[in-house]
């Protein structure tokens, strides 16, 4: 076994060999005397470092963004790494953070960031974090591959098709320089009105849930080399399925017992952690039957510790849920919250709202001898065996001329394509109308930004019309689309959350009244078909790209659809009676 000097060594060497290099020799040393290494030569203020993953504004480590310099005091990603000597940052496509232009630009980007770590004390690489489940919530799109959403591949029922889904998400996301992706979700959506998990929950089964998170994590950590994989990350624990608050802009509380949790909310995580799962995000949310003091679950060393770490016997990093949702700053301050978190057994702080207060409180909260360094020691030991066992010490650069070797292959879009052909779930179709032919009108919700996942894509393979009238259709666009609507041979509308959107259930009540046909579909959650009495109902979970062509497919009679439902599918009016139960659907 190397002597502790020597592992010291040869981390500096692959330190100074990473700076200039993109592919970098495994050096003979263990995980643990690395790790000892290089935990030895940090100081305090690098530790704690260690424990952050914060945000990042622009789209290269050298772009310089007014949000940097008011959040962080520097100008430029690359600064920000270095400043606060950052543990890992995260990326997001959103309005308010927009880190994300294509994969190459983002293949770069890592490679600036990495730059910037090993190029500042304490050289150690980063991680690079992402939410990229799938659905809904997607961070890189085309030409990347797109990936249907977990409630889809619940649908399939296939683990294999889940595996590979994430095995080809993986090997993509390392190919552009990620190593950690927030995904599976595990939480099991036994909540039908629950207005933050829906879709992205693979089921409302604690089994069919625990098969698919389990197969994800295999695929996600297991799918090619450890330098071609990503550390997983199943959450929200201990379970956000049956929240009816959503915690970015509240505190959910959930009136579960205990024995209930064990039924229905474990099984993910337990399977994920028989999985061998590198990482748990929790959940804010409180749960008092687990914690009756009511503070939320990232906070709470009863669920963390107790539960977490001593009951599952869990080991690896626990990543708090963003510290900048309400859900965890209901209770308490932002320079509190992140001591909290510490004290409850959480490794890994996302995206604080602060980063210097945060940072400053856990330094204070050791200096007065609050959290001894030996437990900031133990949650730093754990960052650092994770950057170690998935390569990102070996290997922290992407070679940016290839990533059409690895990204949005032909493959790989294939792939994902024939599994998500596999999900859709015909729930009704009373009036025999699939497959359609004639004059086609396509109405309902789209995006207007990307073409490939809106009416006018879906108009386009059908040969028909398009006519979008989004989430909140107006009396005048309801009355165009009835006047469209009896001059063509069929209707098909795209719906997304009726259970909010109650003018979507006026314009497809309306357009069924005119006599021609219509066929519904359900474009993210199921539980649409509870809201209107279509005779004709279609379920894909997803609107992404890949959804809608395995859509056009089945409505087109080149596929039949074999989905069966992930969940049960209540009445609108009265949830106590199940429409379209568990497991239903009308395919093969």
């Amino acid at each position: 076994m190397p002597s502790s000097r020597t592992a010291l060594a040869a981390a500096v060497t692959l330190t100074a060999a990473a700076i200039g290099a993109v592919t970098i020799a495994p050096q003979p040393t263990s995980a643990a005397n690395w790790v000892d290494a290089a935990l030895d030569r940090l100081s305090l203020e690098q530790k704690v470092g260690q424990l952050f993953v914060a945000t990042v504004w622009g789209k290269s480590a050298t772009e310089a963004h007014p949000n940097n310099q008011a959040r962080y005091g520097v100008a430029t990603p690359a600064e920000v790494v270095s400043r606060y000597q950052l543990g890992g940052v995260i990326y997001f496509n959103n309005s308010s953070t927009d880190n994300v232009d294509n994969p190459a630009q983002l293949a770069a980007f890592s490679n600036g960031l990495q730059r910037a770590a090993l190029g500042s004390a304490p050289h150690i690489p980063l991680v690079v974090a992402i939410d990229q489940e799938g659905g809904n919530v997607t961070r890189v799109e085309s030409p990347a591959t797109e990936y249907p959403s977990a409630m889809a591949l619940g649908a399939g029922r296939s683990q294999e098709d889940a595996r590979t889904a994430a095995a080809i998400n993986g090997r993509e996301l390392r190919a552009m320089g990620v190593n950690q992706n927030f995904a599976p979700v595990a939480d099991v959506n036994s909540n039908p009105l629950n207005p933050v998990i829906g879709a992205r929950s693979f089921a409302a089964d604690p089994e069919l849930a625990a098969q698919m998170v389990a197969a994800q994590v295999r695929g996600y950590q297991d799918g090619g080399r450890r330098t071609e994989t990503v550390s997983s990350s199943a959450k929200h624990f201990p379970g956000h399925g049956d929240a009816a608050t959503d915690s970015h802009t509240g505190l959910p509380r959930i009136d579960r017992s205990a024995e209930d949790w064990r039924a229905v909310d474990l099984p993910p995580f337990k399977a994920a952690v028989d999985a061998g799962i590198d990482s748990i995000m929790t959940a804010h949310i409180q749960f008092p039957s687990l914690d009756p003091s009511g503070v939320p679950a990232t906070l709470s060393r009863p669920i963390l510790t107790g539960l977490l770490r001593d009951e599952l016997g869990y080991d690896g990093l626990i990543v708090t849920d963003a510290l900048g949702m309400q859900g965890v700053r209901e209770m308490f301050g932002d320079a509190e919250v992140p001591v909290l978190a510490l004290e409850a057994g959480v490794d890994q702080l996302l995206m604080p709202p602060d980063l210097p207060l945060a940072r400053d409180a856990v330094l204070a909260a050791v200096r007065s001898g609050r959290i001894s360094e030996a437990r900031i020691d133990e949650s730093v030991r754990r960052i650092l065996k994770q950057k170690w066992e998935r390569g990102i010490i070996t290997r922290p650069l992407v070679d940016v001329r290839r990533i059409g070797d690895h990204v949005g292959t032909p493959q790989n879009l294939a792939a994902v394509q024939a599994l998500t052909d596999r999900t859709v779930t015909l729930l009704r179709d009373d009036a025999d109308a699939l497959p359609l032919s004639g004059n086609v009108l396509v109405a309902g919700v789209g995006d207007t930004v990307n073409p490939t996942r809106s009416p006018q894509a879906l108009a386009a393979a059908l040969g028909g019309t398009a006519m979008p009238t989004g989430t909140r259709p107006s009396e005048t666009v309801i009355a165009q689309a009835e006047a469209a609507a009896r001059d063509a041979d069929a209707v098909v509308v795209l719906t997304n959350n009726l259970s909010v959107f109650t003018q979507q259930r006026t314009l497809l009540t309306r357009l069924i009244a005119t006599g021609t046909p219509v066929v519904a579909v359900a474009s993210q959650v199921p539980y649409d078909a509870g809201f209107v009495d279509a005779p004709t109902w279609l379920a894909t979970y997803s609107w992404r790209g890949v959804s809608m062509k395995s859509l056009a497919k089945v409505l087109t009679g080149e596929v039949s659809p074999s989905g069966k439902l992930p969940v049960a599918v209540p009445d609108g009016a009265d949830p106590t009676v199940i429409r379209y139960p568990y497991g239903h659907g009308l395919g093969r």
